[in-house]
């Protein structure tokens, strides 16, 4: 969790990481994305913010709260 900041904007790729960007970003969340978007849609995951019709993002204290919840799960 430490890579996370709590007032940082996170993508989608920064969550679930991308490994054919340059550098590969390792995931906080290891899932494919739609189990992102079925997560989200179901609540699992935290409600995303759109800044514009193509940039959707998630507020870092959302994936921080998510993160610890998972490690209490787990």
């Amino acid at each position: 969790m430490s890579q996370l900041n709590p007032s940082s904007l996170y993508r989608l790729k920064q969550i679930i990481g991308d490994r054919k960007s340059v550098p590969p970003l390792s995931p906080i969340i290891p899932v494919s994305p739609s189990t992102w978007w079925r997560g989200v849609k179901e609540g699992r995951f935290p409600k995303p913010q759109k800044l514009s019709a193509k940039v959707t993002v998630w507020k870092g204290s959302d994936l921080m709260e998510l993160v610890e919840d998972l490690d209490h799960v787990g």
